[in-house]
């Protein structure tokens, strides 16, 4: 096993333990002895624990973004619509561990990891804006503050996979994705454009529901939440 194949190893080995055991509970030990090596094998790649469930977390968000695809406002936007909130409930449900703490008020964990998580939760956040403010401007999002949407749709996704989580049966994924688009469909989607102006194409090789490179705005909150 080469270096690249035994970290990936303590990753998957840190992925279950922490979905078994939750943050607090979980010990180097218990990774260690999962991914059948030694404890100073582990210190070789991860300062910590927190280190390693830092790095966990940063790859569930670099899922979130690669699960937002391209929409096309001249093809079928509600299956396309649709589509991204199967792939993102996808994303969230698979790590429900991941999820719970990167969602939660972190309460118990030490100042320095609070402080990363709500960065991490920041980006999540920005990530939407940044989507409802493309789709704004190709007129399949209604005008409005796109910060404001951002936190109504995470909280209420956020309320969805808490009570899945607690459930003694959870609710069938399609099931979360049609309500969360039926929700959405009566506030801010807009899936027809307004009479006598039709929605905006896409510009060729622009990606769809991203945000312009230029906005100040989130380039500004994002520059503030890395501490530039």
């Amino acid at each position: 096993m080469n270096k690249s194949e035994r970290r990936q190893a303590l990753l998957r080995a840190a992925r279950t333990v922490f979905s078994e055991k939750g943050y607090h509970e979980a010990k180097v030990d218990d990774i260690v002895a999962l991914a059948k090596v030694a404890k100073g094998t582990f210190y070789l790649y991860f300062p910590d624990k927190r280190s390693v469930f830092g790095e966990l977390v940063r790859g569930l968000f670099s899922r979130l973004g690669g699960a937002i695809l391209r929409v096309d406002p001249s093809a079928d936007v509600e299956a396309q619509v649709k589509h991204n909130i199967r792939a993102i409930v996808a994303v969230l449900l698979d790590d429900p561990a991941l999820t719970s703490i990167l969602l939660s008020h972190a309460a118990g964990l030490d100042p320095a990891f609070v402080k990363e998580l709500r960065a991490f939760r920041q980006e999540v956040k920005l990530l939407l804006e940044q989507s409802l403010a493309e789709g704004q401007r190709l007129g399949v999002i209604e005008p409005g503050d796109t910060e404001l949407y951002a936190t109504f749709t995470i909280g209420a996704l956020k309320e969805v996979l808490f009570e899945n989580a607690l459930e003694d049966q959870a609710r069938p994924r399609e099931r979360i994705v049609t309500a969360l688009y039926d929700l959405l469909r009566r506030g801010y989607l807009r899936m027809d454009p307004a009479p006598g102006q039709p929605a905006p194409r896409a510009e060729p090789g622009q990606p769809a529901l991203r945000a312009e490179p230029g906005k100040p705005a989130l380039r500004a909150r994002r520059a503030r939440l890395r501490g530039n």
